[in-house]
């Protein structure tokens, strides 16, 4: 198991460390609020990758095989929603005043994980690599890969997080607020285009 955990780890860092939806999404709450003001959302996403993890290890993957048309729906929706944060960003960005943008929630990063299509293909891909390909499904093993799989995901997003929380204290005054929150906002609306593309 230790040989394993150890492979696992060295596969999934470039995936989970790498600029992804995730990724920009929580550089971009952190910035915008703060590591702390994250929490909920990091607990809703790696809830959600918990049970998805575990739901496609013990069986599951072979839906998105068999129905593609799922694929494109989850890669579509989750793009759109990508935007709709994206725009919470630019609005804050573009007005004065009481203009903020929304704290993200737990439900919020929930949806974001359901909506990722990137992350099913991750999924199934580590799955592919690390269980037998032949005989029965043994959950020990698949419960095990998802909690390092879950695990490295939160290190990887907590690091994304304080990277955009550091980045946020070099930028105090306003019209810094602003430009950052445009940035966030911007960058949020590319990682949509790079899921409609992908």
């Amino acid at each position: 198991m230790i040989e394993l955990t150890f492979a696992l780890l060295l596969f999934l860092f470039p995936l989970a460390y790498s600029p992804g939806p995730g990724n920009m999404f929580f550089a971009a709450i952190g910035g915008r609020f703060g590591v702390l003001a994250s929490v909920p959302a990091t607990t809703g996403y790696h809830l959600a990758t918990l049970i998805a993890t575990a739901a496609l290890g013990l069986g599951f993957a072979g839906l998105v095989r068999v129905t593609p048309v799922l694929f494109d729906l989850l890669r579509y929706g989750g793009a759109a929603y990508v935007v709709w944060l994206a725009l919470g960003f630019l609005r804050a960005g573009a007005m004065t005043g009481t203009a903020q943008a929304r704290q993200a929630t737990a439900l919020d990063g929930a949806i974001l994980l359901l909506l990722n299509p990137k992350a099913y293909v991750i999924i199934a891909l580590t799955f592919t690599q690390f269980l037998p390909a032949s005989g029965p499904v043994d959950p020990v093993l698949v419960v095990w890969i998802t909690l390092v799989f879950t695990l490295n995901n939160a290190l990887a997003f907590t690091a994304w997080t304080l990277f955009g929380d550091l980045l946020a204290r070099r930028f105090r005054s306003a019209a810094d607020a602003r430009a950052m929150n445009t940035a966030f906002g911007v960058m949020l609306a590319g990682v949509a285009l790079w899921m409609l593309l992908r």
